[in-house]
C-alpha cells in the first residue's frame, strides 16, 4: 500500500519538475523580454500560467501513474504508451529553454508543433487502457492548442532580429 503511495505520488509531482526549473532558469528573462513582444488581445495574463501548469501537470502526472500502474508497471506493454508520454514531456520541459532562454521563437513554434502531435499520439495510446487518463489530458490538449497559437502569433508578430552585416 505505501509502495503504491509512492509511485502515485512520484508520477504525479514527477511533470512539475521540469516546469519548475524551467521557470526557475528563465525566471529573471521573462518580465523583461516577454513583456515587450507584441502579443494578442487573447494572451492570458502571466499569473494564469503558473496556475494553469499546476492543475495541467498534476493531471498528466496522475494520468501517466493510471496507464503505468495499469499495464502492471514497466512492462513491454507500457514502453510505447509511456515512451509517447515521456517524449511529450520532454518536449514540454524544451520549450521554455527555447523560447524564453534562447528567444528562438521559430525553435520554440517547431517544438510546440511536435508537442501537439505526440500529445495526440499520447491520448490515442492511452484511450484503449485507461479512458479517465485520457480523459485528464483534454485539458492539457486544449492548453497547448491556445499557447501553440499564442506561439504562432508571437512568431509572426515579432519577427527576430537579423544581425548586421558588417562592411
Amino acid at each position: 500500500q505505501g509502495r503504491m503511495w509512492a509511485h502515485t505520488v512520484g508520477f504525479t509531482v514527477l511533470p512539475h519538475i521540469g516546469g519548475f526549473l524551467g521557470w526557475f532558469i528563465n525566471r529573471k528573462k521573462i518580465p523583461v523580454w516577454y513583456e515587450k513582444l507584441k502579443k494578442p488581445s487573447w494572451c492570458p495574463s502571466r499569473n494564469m500560467f503558473p496556475l494553469a501548469w499546476t492543475v495541467l501537470y498534476t493531471a498528466m502526472g496522475y494520468a501517466s501513474y493510471l496507464i503505468w500502474n495499469d499495464l502492471g508497471g514497466c512492462s513491454s506493454k507500457a514502453i510505447v504508451p509511456l515512451g509517447l508520454y515521456g517524449a511529450q514531456l520532454a518536449l514540454n520541459w524544451a520549450w521554455p529553454p527555447l523560447f524564453f532562454g534562447a528567444r528562438n521563437l521559430k525553435l520554440a513554434l517547431l517544438d510546440i508543433l511536435a508537442l501537439d502531435l505526440l500529445t495526440i499520439g499520447t491520448m490515442c495510446s492511452w484511450y484503449r487502457i485507461n479512458k479517465v487518463a485520457t480523459l485528464l489530458l483534454v485539458p492539457y490538449l486544449g492548453w497547448l492548442a491556445m499557447a501553440t497559437c499564442l506561439t504562432i502569433r508571437i512568431w509572426k508578430d515579432n519577427p527576430e532580429e537579423k544581425p548586421a552585416k558588417s562592411e
